[in-house]
């Protein structure tokens, strides 16, 4: 039996670690030959091409760049092109997360978060369109269940992502029927890697708030995003929660 993904070429950013790599190592399993976007993680994003080139080789092109320079994002799409002669699917999966209380807010960190959560999806998701609608292919967004329940001190980061699932929902209409565009809302899945939430009361409150009093795996996360990008043919527009149920205990 073939890959579910077989011969297909999927462009992922912020794909060199944590939910990322998870996301790279779960559809090039399903078949997948890959563009692996990251800013700054080298070391990691030359492991991850050698651990999966051990399994298929000249399946993963690395390619790396800012996404706050929107001339370069369309560079993106000709190395996923020039490298497999065509994009099935888009995962905008890199992201910018930190507090920004009120009253502490400046316009580098609204230029950033907005920049990486916003902005690089709208126009990498714009560069990608023709390409997309040759091979009828899908856009996946990964947004976060604080989209339509805002943290206490992270307001432009709560800002940008509930843009994204606007964005999501927009870019549904814009390129159907060729394209499908949908969101995924992760829960608690890997714990931020700064001070956040670092105390175990913190951690345990957290987990108390899902229904399944744990949380989840990236590879929750990377699971989902195969089921919209080949297993979904006819879901468009939508947003899923992928939160062990927290969403459900918040509202």
């Amino acid at each position: 039996m073939s890959a579910p993904l077989e011969g297909k070429v999927v462009l992922i950013t912020g794909g060199a670690r944590r939910i990322g790599a998870a996301v790279a190592r779960h559809l090039h399993g399903e078949g997948a030959n890959l563009v692996v976007h990251y800013r700054s993680s080298t070391a990691e994003a030359r492991q991850l091409k050698r651990e999966l080139a051990d399994a298929r080789a000249d399946s993963v092109t690395l390619v790396q760049g800012d996404l706050l320079k929107p001339g370069h994002l369309a560079g993106l799409v000709k190395d996923a092109v020039k490298a497999y002669g065509r994009l099935d699917a888009l995962v905008n999966n890199a992201s910018s997360f930190y507090a920004t209380p009120l009253g502490e807010i400046d316009e580098n960190a609204w230029d950033d978060l907005i920049g990486t959560n916003l902005k690089a999806p709208l126009f990498l998701s714009q560069a990608a369109a023709r390409e997309l609608k040759k091979t009828h292919g899908a856009i996946v967004n990964i947004i976060d269940i604080h989209a339509e329940f805002p943290m206490k001190d992270y307001v432009v980061y709560n800002v940008a992502k509930s843009g994204l699932v606007a964005l999501t929902r927009s870019l549904a209409r814009e390129l159907g029927p060729e394209v499908r565009v949908n969101g995924i809302a992760p829960g608690t899945i890997v714990w931020p890697e700064d001070d956040t939430w670092k105390d175990d009361l913190a951690r345990q409150r957290i987990v108390k708030q899902t229904a399944l009093k744990r949380i989840g795996e990236p590879e929750d996360i990377a699971k989902a995003v195969a089921f919209l990008v080949s297993g979904a043919p006819y879901v468009t527009g939508q947003v899923l929660a992928v939160d062990g149920g927290r969403s459900v205990m918040l509202g």
